[in-house]
């Protein structure tokens, strides 16, 4: 299977061996070469990307962002949480910085709500403990 075979729908970023050029072609890696931190930290890398935009932290006054939706945002930091723990040990040097932006957005989506969640009960601290 390639990176392209496994992309989401939408996602266009990695063409198709079967309708590529011969200059694209060189350009599609097979996923069993590619290392599974590396894949782990392309996951988390599009989870938090997702959430900022969820959170609409990408504009200018997230309050009034036509893309914050939080009960999304919420969905994507739990994801995002469940992927670190399960991952952290084979993160390595990659750990640290993954871990701050997920403990980042769970707080920017506690200062987004209305009626923040109580310690422990916001996105994803069922996974990575209390986020303050």
């Amino acid at each position: 299977m390639s990176v392209s075979d496994a992309m989401l729908p939408g996602m266009s970023e990695v063409s198709s061996n079967r309708s590529a050029a011969p200059d694209e072609a060189a350009d599609v890696r097979e996923l069993a070469d590619i290392p599974a931190v590396e894949v782990i930290s392309r996951a988390a890398v599009m989870l938090m990307s997702s959430a900022a935009e969820k959170l609409g932290l990408a504009d200018d006054d997230p309050d009034t962002s036509p893309r914050r939706d939080l009960d999304e945002a919420r969905r994507v930091i739990t994801a995002l949480a469940g992927l670190v723990t399960a991952s952290v040990e084979y993160l390595g040097p990659h750990a640290g910085p993954i871990r701050e932006g997920l403990q980042s957005l769970q707080r920017a989506f506690r200062e987004s709500s209305a009626h923040p969640d109580a310690p422990g009960q916001g996105p994803g601290e069922k996974y990575t403990g209390p986020v303050y």
